[in-house]
């Protein structure tokens, strides 16, 4: 019954072809030859599930395809709507506190990406320095962007060693320093207070335990720098109250993006969605610039110019870090098994499962 809920089926010339989705049961059943192909969202089960005798021998096919989708922005969500997060310097800091290279290999194999990008893995993703057209959008606005954004490409903290974590910790704090969040002793613990005496406290809200392993390193992280720290997971009923009503400091948040991004990015970034309970905009940004950048998007005449907005806004959504970058996946990872057949060249924005793939006879 477990299997049936789960289960997909395609006909190819009389031969029935079966997938299911995830799930302990589905991924043994695939195993065991019970079904065909399967489309893998487990970094663990990838990298360490994938050793039976059939894969070794070359009956099930491991692959991992590049597409030319627009891969979704995730991050840790900092809310605006609180004071805290106010200045630009306090949330640069929590990107250098944050070691995407220790969980990249610890956590998930090392098969992930870090997101640089609101457009990932594709031509809106803002590369290099901003082109003529993009300054035409974004000269108007200096006065309301960071200078980076007419300077400096857009690029996270890299960690991996020991000696460059410790670099980034001292920057994450020289940043804590210079926005007004000094280290003060409090009995035998450092802590960061600001002029008001107020302690730097950060909220975590967590809808799932298995999120835990990747909060809490973090965590350590921030605590080092004086920032006191809780994490809190709750229900799924609990998680809908607190994130429609923004009662939070950080949470985890995803944005998938299409080939055509439009007016929904009123909805992921616009000052009028800060407003609205339980709106795409859990970051509560508020903000003239972006504002006029989403426009230019939704107005773009053509397609050339709805590519140059969308880099500009990429360009002022990532120099802002409104959120902590996080990751995804750069390629589409599957297993099938050998009976059956696909072209050597996919779609650019699809594997072609089942429209162009055969079984052989």
């Amino acid at each position: 019954a477990n299997l049936a809920v789960n289960a997909g089926r395609h006909n190819f010339d009389d031969v029935e072809i079966l997938f299911f989705k995830d799930g302990v049961v589905a991924f043994e059943a695939f195993k065991g030859d019970q079904y065909d192909f399967r489309w893998e969202n487990s970094s663990k089960q990838w990298a360490t599930g994938y050793d039976f005798p059939a894969v070794k021998d070359g009956r099930c096919i491991k692959a991992e395809i590049k597409l030319e989708n627009v891969e979704p922005i995730q991050g840790w969500v900092l809310n605006l709507r609180n004071e805290k997060f106010s200045d630009v310097r306090v949330r640069k800091a929590l990107n250098f506190a944050f070691d995407f290279e220790w969980t990249n290999k610890n956590l998930f194999y090392g098969i992930y990406s870090r997101c640089r990008s609101a457009f990932n893995n594709s031509i809106f993703e803002a590369k290099g320095l901003p082109s003529p057209e993009e300054l035409a959008l974004l000269e108007p606005l200096r006065a309301q962007l960071p200078p980076e954004v007419f300077t400096e490409e857009f690029a996270n903290p890299v960690n991996g060693e020991a000696t460059t974590r410790r670099a980034n910790l001292r920057e994450a704090s020289k940043l804590l320093d210079e926005a007004g969040w000094a280290v003060t002793q409090d009995g035998t613990k450092s802590v960061r207070k600001n002029a008001k005496g107020e302690k730097f406290e950060i909220s975590f809200v967590l809808d799932s335990p298995l999120f835990e392993r990747i909060a809490l390193p973090y965590v350590q992280e921030l605590e080092s720098l004086g920032i006191t720290c809780n994490v809190r997971t709750v229900d799924a009923s609990q998680y809908e109250r607190l994130t429609e009503n923004y009662e939070y400091d950080i949470i985890s948040g995803i944005w998938g993006q299409s080939l055509f991004p439009g007016n929904e990015q009123r909805d992921f970034w616009g000052s009028e969605a800060a407003n609205k309970k339980g709106s795409r905009n859990a970051a509560g940004i508020k903000d003239p610039a972006i504002d006029a950048l989403i426009e230019k998007i939704v107005f773009a005449k053509d397609r050339a110019a709805q590519i140059v907005a969308c880099k500009a806004l990429d360009r002022a959504l990532m120099h802002k870090h409104f959120l902590v970058p996080m990751w995804f996946s750069p390629a589409d990872r599957i297993a099938y098994w050998d009976r059956m057949g696909r072209p050597d060249k996919v779609p650019a924005h699809s594997i072609g499962f089942s429209s162009t793939w055969w079984a052989k006879t």
